[in-house]
Parts: C-alpha cells; sequence; structure tokens
C-alpha cells in the first residue's frame, strides 16, 4: 500500500481546492539532497509525477525549471524538482565557481533513481525529465537500468556528443591554455589511483580559475561514450519525447542529433521542436513545452 501512503501526502499538501508546494529532503549515498514538489489542486495515486534534473551547475530553482513545473501544474501535472549535491550536501543554488570541485558526471545517476524512487511512492505514473546536460544524466540513468521505475522520460534540448566535442574543443580558446596536458595529468592520476589529487586549472566547465580533483576533470573532458546521448536512449527500452529549440545555440544538433532515432525507433523515441525557443525555454516557451509533455503523457498512460 506504498502509493496510498504516497497518496495522503498529496492530498494532504493539495487540500480541496489548490495547488500545493513541499520542500523536501533526501539522503543519497551519505549526501542530503534538496527538491521541490509542486502539485496540482486535484492530485491522487494516478495523477502524473515528473522528476526534473537541471542542467550543469545549476538548480532546482532556476527559471526553465519552474517555469516549466508551474505550466504542468495547470494541466493537472505534478512535479519533483531536484537539485544535485556536486559532492555538497544540501546545496541551493547556482554552484559557487569559487568553491573545489569534486563530482563526477555519473554521481547524478544515483541521485536521479533515488529520487524517481520517492516519486514511485506517491504516483503510479512517474516521468523522468531532465534539461541540458541533465537531459544526458536522465539517458545514463534509464540506460544503466534493466527496469527502471519511471514509465517514460523528457529530454529537454539535452547535451549531445557533438556539443561535448565541441567544449573540449573550444577550451584553449576559452582559457587560453590547451586541454591536452591538463586532460593527461588528471588522466594519470586517476590511472594512479591519485583522483582525489587537486589541480588548479584555467578553467572548469563555465568557472574559470578552478580547484578541481583530478577525477572531476577526467570525468567532464575525457571522450566518454555516455557523452551520446542519442545512443543511450537506444538502450532504453522506455517511451521517450525529445525537445528541441531552433534557436538553441548551446545545443544546436539536439534536432539533427535524435532525428535518425526517431525515425527509426517505431515510435518509442519521439522528436519535436519548439519554434523560435532558445536552450531555456523562457516564458511562454514553457507553455509550449509543457502542452508537448502533457501530450506524451496522454499517449503513455
Amino acid at each position: 500500500m506504498r502509493w496510498l501512503m504516497g497518496l495522503t501526502v498529496l492530498l494532504a499538501l493539495a487540500g480541496p481546492a489548490s495547488a500545493a508546494e513541499q520542500e523536501l529532503e533526501l539522503s543519497v549515498e551519505g549526501r542530503s539532497t534538496l527538491a521541490t514538489l509542486r502539485t496540482p489542486a486535484a492530485t491522487g495515486p494516478d495523477t502524473p509525477l515528473v522528476v526534473m534534473t537541471h542542467g550543469t551547475l545549476a538548480h532546482k530553482d532556476m527559471e526553465v525549471i519552474q517555469g516549466l513545473a508551474k505550466a504542468l501544474e495547470q494541466r493537472g501535472i505534478a512535479s519533483l524538482a531536484h537539485t544535485l549535491s556536486l559532492g555538497l550536501d544540501r546545496r541551493n543554488g547556482m554552484y559557487d565557481c569559487a568553491a573545489r570541485h569534486d563530482y563526477l558526471t555519473d554521481d547524478a545517476v544515483a541521485e536521479i533513481g533515488a529520487w524517481v524512487t520517492r516519486a514511485k511512492g506517491m504516483s503510479r505514473l512517474v516521468f523522468a525529465l531532465g534539461h541540458s546536460r541533465g537531459g544526458n544524466q536522465v539517458a545514463r540513468y534509464l540506460a544503466g537500468n534493466e527496469t527502471p521505475a519511471a514509465a517514460g522520460a523528457v529530454l529537454l534540448a539535452p547535451v549531445t556528443a557533438k556539443a561535448e566535442a565541441d567544449l573540449r574543443a573550444s577550451y584553449a580558446k576559452t582559457y587560453g591554455k590547451p586541454l591536452e596536458p591538463l586532460l593527461e595529468q588528471a588522466t594519470k592520476a586517476v590511472a594512479a589511483g591519485r583522483g582525489g589529487e587537486w589541480m588548479d586549472v584555467p578553467g572548469f566547465i563555465y568557472c574559470r580559475n578552478a580547484v578541481v580533483t583530478a577525477r572531476s576533470f577526467a570525468s567532464f573532458y575525457s571522450a566518454d561514450a555516455g557523452q551520446d546521448t542519442a545512443a543511450l536512449v537506444v538502450r532504453a527500452k522506455l517511451p521517450v519525447l525529445v525537445l528541441a529549440a531552433t534557436k538553441d545555440s548551446v545545443v544546436p544538433d539536439v534536432a539533427a542529433s535524435f532525428a535518425p532515432l526517431a525515425g527509426s525507433s517505431g515510435g518509442r523515441v519521439q522528436l519535436d521542436t519548439i519554434e523560435d525557443a532558445d536552450h531555456f525555454f523562457r516564458d511562454l516557451f514553457a507553455e509550449d513545452v509543457a502542452d508537448r509533455i502533457a501530450e506524451f503523457i496522454k499517449q503513455t498512460r
């Protein structure tokens, strides 16, 4: 009767006539992670619940996540937006570039899985959504689980293999020093069992003059088969909706990357584009995204 316990929680939150929000906390591998649960006015065990994962160094309260969560709520869909710990307890807001960096891309998989499992105690119909790099991390979660608890997934402007390759190629131009010697140093340290060794680097992801562990630097800058989000989706067995923005300058090749898969998957993978939207789907574009998601959920039920 786990679903009944979850229903009791949701009904207590929602009340008879209004939507509700609740801050949640969950321990994952020894770290406390935070989330916001938003429920529509009429909520029950069959109310769809979308677990939302943000992009690089971001958080659950960023504009694209909040805007979409509120738009989904208006369509009778609950959401649970969580903040990835990135190695910190109870992390809030954007990651501080001045802080030391010690986290791996794959760390997100366990956190996504934990929140999806938590969501299953509240709804029979749970979907995993990821934006930008969060989309890739959701795909890693799906591909790494034979029987994921989610009923389907939504990848919103997910990072692609080409976008990751472009990030590596532009390192010298962005930070003034070549990537290769730094990556070699990090890779050798990891291979020697010294992955926790600190490195002073001219740049790490979006942060200049960063202090980062060798394992973190290697995780984000080594060529990795897991960076090919479309290939991960091939391995997933669930329905997947991929949403691309026609004016996305951060990951401009989402549609091109997923079009072959969408055309050959027999309808399991759907690809849709949001005209004139950029990478963050601001303002009314969040409504367009919510419409697509609502239709996708309706088809999947």
